[in-house]
């Protein structure tokens, strides 16, 4: 795929651009406002054994939907697809802020969910078409720094509207701002009419939407602990996932437009790039997930302090971003996957280091790293896949390459709960066994395990004995280790991976920026005389 097969204006891209990166402002903060806002909501709504399905309904229904929004896209539009995902969210959004009660905000929450799986891989995909490789490159740093700036001010934004108004509006505050992308994207977006009827692959939808969620549903309820992840309920889960995503392999191998197809993993350029999306999903939501928990279980940090070592990784990841975008084009793509996969793998190979005496300094710089490992990672991968395949699946492509990484930072998660789990029954038990005063019963330290709370709730942390306290700490510390060996030990799988699979080169990646502005002048000279280079 070369030159852009949307040819706009410079004022039409412009707005075009504005409108995705508004898009993508509403996805991003939705996923940093809610957190800081749903305490008050149990609060006012009750139900806090199911806390936990107010992200987990969201967090599925946005993972299911990814592929099918991407394949409507290719054979309907994107314009049109992106304007009902926008709709359905916000629908969604406001069913949530007038919920009366914890199901029927669960319910909301997942309508929401639907939506929002069409913001991020529609909103790339539409980019995909309107610039080159060569500028979509150079202007990763805008994409990259709405989700830096999102992760900054969201919880402050949840937190003054929770205090100050209601936490009713942390859902309304998303509608003037999906109504402002929906209206951008339908006034500058130009779309050619799209002719004939084109079959869509119903049976294929449902069995893949069928096999996700049920394999999200058993990872996600998993509880993080063993014997909860392999409970029957949860087996039964992933047995009958593995059954309906067989039932799908076979219908797509029949259908006449897959929503899936299974030939797009033929080219080596994509399975590879889905393959390491995947592990450094894996990766990455392990660290979001256990690098905070560290700090504040085993540490003994705020939950403020614990937080807030996020933002060094995000600013790493849009910094690398950036100038990976200008280095991108100038040395390969094949250099720049090994380079962050690289930085990723010595990330966790240090996180793997840390005990409770680590200062936070250097943590800091870690997580920094394991960011810049990140923004030179996505950014290649994204641009690899949309320079590998027809612009007719061009929408697929771009969704299967999130997908890829939504679901991994699913089993990730999981797997490295369970990791967890059997690290602080072994080190627990082995305290509680030792005995001495202050220490834990047997069945106190069965019960810590299962559920550490005790590190991250002020509450239940000061019933503790000073003693008890730092053996529980010290357990977790120990315990929290092999989670990081499994996050350099996936991290170090997709380097691996990519030094042997991926191809050397992509036809497109090998023109300067100069040569590249050129060809898009001469197309778009031919295409629509009117029209003017994008200046820098």
């Amino acid at each position: 795929m070369s030159g852009p097969s949307l040819p706009l204006s410079p004022a039409r891209r412009r707005l075009v651009t504005a409108g995705i990166m508004t898009g993508m402002f509403l996805a991003a903060l939705e996923a940093t406002v809610i957190a800081t806002a749903m305490p008050t909501v149990i609060a006012a709504l009750g139900g806090m054994s199911r806390y936990s399905w107010v992200f987990s309904a969201y967090l599925v229904a946005s993972t299911v939907t990814v592929p099918v929004w991407g394949k409507l896209s290719d054979l309907y539009g994107r314009r049109l697809f992106y304007q009902i995902g926008i709709a359905i969210f916000l629908v969604g959004s406001i069913l949530s802020g007038l919920s009366h009660s914890i199901n029927a905000l669960i319910v909301y929450r997942t309508i929401q969910g639907a939506g929002a799986g069409a913001l991020i891989p529609l909103g790339m995909t539409i980019i995909g078409e309107i610039f080159t490789v060569e500028q979509r490159a150079r202007m990763q740093g805008l994409f990259s720094g709405v989700w830096g700036v999102a992760s900054i001010i969201g919880p402050l934004l949840g937190g003054f509207i929770t205090d100050q108004i209601s936490w009713r509006w942390v859902f309304f505050v998303n509608v003037p701002f999906g109504i402002a992308a929906a209206l951008i994207i339908g006034l500058a977006l130009e779309e050619p009419a799209r002719h004939g009827r084109p079959a869509i692959d119903y049976a294929g939808a449902v069995a893949l939407t069928g096999s996700v969620t049920m394999l999200l549903l058993a990872l996600v309820g998993g509880g993080g602990t063993v014997a909860s992840l392999f409970g029957t309920r949860n087996v039964a889960l992933m047995i009958g996932a593995a059954i309906v995503f067989a039932l799908f392999l076979r219908i797509e191998r029949r259908a006449a437009e897959p929503i899936v197809p299974l030939d797009l993993f033929r080219d080596r350029v994509v399975s590879v790039a889905i393959l390491i999306g995947f592990l450094t999903g894996v990766a990455m939501f392990g660290a979001i997930t256990y690098v905070p928990l560290f700090a504040q279980g085993a540490q003994g940090t705020s939950a403020t302090a614990a937080g807030s070592l996020l933002t060094p990784l995000m600013l790493a990841w849009v910094t690398m971003s950036v100038v990976g975008g200008r280095l991108l084009l100038r040395i390969g793509y094949r250099p720049m996957v090994l380079a962050g996969l690289t930085l990723m793998t010595a990330a966790f190979a240090i996180f793997w280091t840390f005990d409770r005496e680590t200062p936070r300094s250097w943590m800091i710089t870690d997580l920094a790293l394991l960011g810049a490992g990140l923004g030179l990672t996505m950014l290649t991968l994204l641009l690899a896949v949309q320079q590998s395949v027809p612009r007719i699946r061009l929408g697929i492509a771009t969704s299967l390459n999130q997908f890829s990484r939504s679901i991994g930072g699913a089993v990730g998660v999981a797997v490295m709960g369970a990791v967890l789990s059997i690290g602080l029954h072994l080190h627990l038990g082995q305290a509680a066994a030792a005995g001495g005063g202050g220490a834990i019963s047997a069945r106190q330290a069965t019960r810590l395990a299962d559920d550490p709370s005790a590190l991250i709730d002020p509450a239940e942390r000061a019933l503790l004995s000073p003693t008890a306290l730092e053996m529980l700490q010290s357990s977790l510390a120990r315990s929290l280790r092999p989670v990081f060996l499994v996050g350099a030990c996936v991290s170090l799988l997709a380097l691996l991976i990519a030094i042997f699979r991926m191809p050397a080169r992509i036809p497109g990646f090998e023109h300067s920026f100069a040569e590249g502005e050129r060809m898009v002048i001469a197309e778009m000279a031919t295409l629509d005389p009117k029209s003017e280079p994008l200046s820098d």
